[in-house]
């Protein structure tokens, strides 16, 4: 039987082996390549790692037990594969929203490559560099009064409902708003605010925890709602430390702990500012230089 079943195994390689031929084919390995890879690459270092080692395992005692004909074993392992499909989108279910999150955001960046810049976009970008200087201001400000803050840049990620957890403001990002928001006696200090394209939108809100262990145990609530919205989402989150004043910053589920307001504005700039506009904002510098100078 087992002899049987390596005889079987050997020539459905074979066979797949001779049929192989042509660019479709050879694509079509690529692109089952890419897939197993991504989906490694989605899971590696989460829980969700285990998880699929435990699936393999499993597959690996099926194996052994269907060749050793025990039948009791195979009836239940068999039940258990015939549905794995339904079990792994239930058990993976987290993963699998981040994995489309990706895509989706890939496919906006893509689309982004053939629009056209206008004066609505020209604008917004101008309203973000705002936002960046007065968040970049107002944290340099609580960082010396050691006053806690915890602020959301929204990117691709649409994060409604996470707005939805506080209270509505639809103002202009200034350092002053921050600083009256996260005052210590102010009712929403506690809470997270959003801010998307140059506005605050939402004050108070509550963010996701991070399950990470590895993180430092030195490390408050404000931290870890921090690494978690960065984990859950491609969002950029600022933190001050209300013990300390140092200004951390979350970005896809990794913190880069106590920066300079200087530091911070580079990131921001980086990741919210396009680099033609970057380009654009220099050489009306040096123009205006050279206006000065005549």
């Amino acid at each position: 039987m087992v002899a049987d079943f390596f005889v079987d195994l050997f020539e459905n390689i074979k066979r797949a082996l001779l049929s192989f031929g042509g660019i479709i084919d050879l694509f079509d390995v690529v692109l089952v390549a890419l897939v197993i890879y991504s989906a490694i690459k989605l899971i590696r270092g989460t829980r969700a790692f285990q998880l699929a080692k435990g699936v393999l395992v499993l597959a690996a005692l099926y194996a052994v037990v269907t060749l050793l004909e025990m039948r009791a074993s195979e009836f239940i392992l068999s039940f258990v594969f015939t549905n794995l499909l339904m079990i792994l989108v239930v058990i993976f279910a987290p993963e699998l929203r981040h994995a489309l999150e990706t895509m989706g955001r890939s496919s906006a960046s893509i689309s982004n490559i053939f629009n056209f810049k206008n004066k609505d976009e020209t604008e917004l970008q101008e309203n973000i560099r705002n936002s960046i200087n007065g968040v970049c201001r107002a944290c340099a400000d609580m960082s010396d009064k050691q006053v806690g803050a915890l602020i959301v840049f929204e990117k691709d990620t649409l994060l409604g409902e996470i707005a939805k957890t506080g209270t509505v403001v639809d103002a202009v990002v200034t350092a002053e708003i921050i600083g009256n928001i996260f005052f210590p006696k102010a009712p929403m200090h506690d809470g997270a605010i959003i801010i998307k394209d140059g506005r605050v939108i939402s004050a108070g809100c509550i963010l996701p925890l991070t399950n990470n262990n590895l993180l430092s145990r030195e490390l408050g609530t404000r931290h870890r709602a921090a690494v978690g919205m960065s984990e859950s989402s491609d969002a950029i989150v600022v933190v001050v430390s209300e013990e300390t004043g140092a200004i951390s910053v979350a970005e896809r589920g990794m913190l880069k702990r106590d920066i300079s307001d200087g530091d911070l504005r580079e990131i921001l700039m980086k990741n919210f500012i396009k680099e033609d506009d970057k380009e654009t904002s220099k050489i009306k510098k040096i123009l205006r230089g050279n206006k000065n100078e005549k």
